[in-house]
């Protein structure tokens, strides 16, 4: 066998199957660094393979999605978020006949620059890193300059576009508003994932919590989605396929400006309405836990930036402000790690890297 038989063979796969206007592994812009191409592998799978293996992808799985210290073992975390993503964006894709591979890595990827403490800990950095704090941002730091020690794990272009661009904030559910350039329909897939994923799972906790009830749910969004967490996936899900879907793949856009990925006016409006109603009655409801969690981002904030030396090496990128290399710092920390740094610090104990749970 010769040493790139089986990629070879992949890559023609992907020409024999997939849709026209999805993205073929051959035809990627490449690496910043270039690399002699794996034997069995293709660009993306070689991609999202690094990613999995990544410190950052093992800590999301002591991160909040939502709930911070919640009684339970069946609440989301940042890691099971971002596993329930990469299902959905690949049956979105599969169904579509797009590039499975880039979409999965572009999912895996794409909240590895989430905070402690969940969206608490984003708007805390936000406040104080001159520029703002986004952590879509921050996810494209950690693959291109923190990891491995700040070698980075020079992904594909097109990985890192995905994932720099996957966030909505609380716009349209199919808003591609932040790239300079177009994105591919597999980074838009993982887009719409993301919304479908956390509006669904996010309301199932906050049910298990007893903050919402199946009542509270908005009548038109029962109606359209179900009332149901299983009827509201499969809605979505299959609105996307089905709108988006013809027998080339995808769809172009009826104004001729291409293909895209997007939901039907109706069942948009309804996923749309749910998440509004999830930032109101979840997402920006103060309690205990997340006043605790901002005077412990205080204290580490304050801490830091006051002695920057007790950033242990190879936890900040190098040369940078104090503040970005606090931030680089307080947001590759898990939530348990940041309560027993504080914890070490008021007890005049340093931090040790080898012991750290922050980027590395």
């Amino acid at each position: 066998m010769q040493d790139d038989q089986i990629r070879s063979h992949l890559e023609h796969i992907e020409d024999l199957v997939l849709s026209p206007y999805a993205q073929r592994s051959t035809t990627s812009r490449g690496r910043v660094l270039n690399e002699e191409p794996s034997f069995m592998r293709t660009a993306f799978m070689r991609d999202r393979d690094r990613i999995v293996h990544s410190k950052a992808f093992r800590r999301l799985k002591h991160k909040t999605q939502v709930f911070i210290s919640p009684i339970g073992d069946h609440y989301v975390t940042r890691l099971t978020h971002t596993i329930e993503v990469a299902q959905i964006a690949r049956s979105i894709s599969r169904a579509l006949r797009l590039n499975e591979d880039l979409t999965e890595a572009i999912a895996l990827g794409h909240d590895l620059g989430h905070t402690p403490f969940g969206h608490l800990g984003e708007e805390f950095l936000n406040e104080r890193l001159p520029g703002g704090y986004r952590h879509a941002e921050q996810s494209l730091r950690i693959v291109e300059r923190l990891e491995k020690d700040g070698a980075g794990l020079n992904l594909t272009w097109e990985v890192r576009q995905g994932m720099v661009n996957h966030s909505k904030g609380r716009h349209g559910l199919h808003e591609i508003a932040d790239s300079d350039e177009p994105l591919s329909l597999e980074a838009q897939v993982v887009r719409i994932s993301d919304a479908i994923a956390y509006v669904n799972h996010d309301l199932l906790d906050a049910i298990r919590a007893g903050v919402l009830t199946e009542r509270d749910v908005p009548a038109s969004v029962q109606r359209f989605l179900g009332s149901k967490h299983s009827e509201r996936l499969n809605a979505l899900i299959g609105d996307v396929v089905e709108t988006s879907w013809t027998a080339s793949g995808v769809d172009k856009e009826s104004d001729g400006s291409g293909p895209a990925i997007r939901m039907g006016e109706q069942i948009g409006r309804a996923a749309s309405e749910l998440r509004d109603f999830l930032f109101d009655r979840l997402y920006e409801r103060p309690n205990d836990a997340s006043a605790d969690a901002r005077k412990t981002l205080d204290h580490l904030w304050t801490t830091i930036m006051a002695d920057p030396d007790l950033i242990p090496e190879g936890y900040a990128e190098a040369g940078a402000s104090s503040e970005r290399r606090a931030a680089d710092y307080l947001s590759g920390m898990t939530d348990g790690f940041a309560e027993r740094t504080v914890a070490d610090l008021r007890n005049g104990i340093r931090p040790r890297a080898e012991l750290l749970g922050a980027t590395g």
